[in-house]
């Protein structure tokens, strides 16, 4: 199957996907906020760059795109069929590097949270999550 874009379309469409500050993310900060926790944004002197970093309560954690880091829901399952070949291999690298980081984060003494995209339609137990974040100690 070919895709349905040429080229400089397909660039232009994939140029668009955000790595930081997602809609997803930007959720969680705002939760995160509003129950009293402080943070700090894709600290690059840890494993994996987490999303959002709380370092007094040594908690690092990652907000994940179902699809693009291989999710067990309907959304992450999906394989387009276009390049088939192509994207089963991305986003098997996309989880090892992810399962990479979060084995040095814990062994560098982090608690590591990975938040799914397809979490978030949950509010009160995102939120009821968080909390306990918040509330146990390091």
């Amino acid at each position: 199957m070919t895709d349905v874009y040429g080229p400089e379309k397909r660039s232009a469409v994939m140029r668009r996907v955000k790595g930081a500050g997602t809609t997803p993310e930007l959720t969680l900060r705002r939760l995160i906020w509003r129950l009293g926790g402080r943070y700090r944004l894709n600290r690059k002197d840890l494993s994996g760059k987490p999303d959002i970093v709380l370092p007094g309560r040594r908690l690092a954690i990652f907000v994940h795109g179902c699809f693009w880091h291989g999710h067990d829901c309907a959304r992450g399952a999906r394989v387009p069929k276009a390049n088939r070949d192509y994207w089963v291999a991305k986003v098997a690298r996309n989880r090892a590097r992810d399962s990479a980081a979060r084995e040095a984060l814990i062994g560098a003494g982090w608690r590591v949270e990975t938040v799914w995209e397809c979490e978030m339609k949950d509010a009160a137990g995102l939120e009821a999550r968080a909390g306990l974040w918040l509330t146990s100690t390091p």
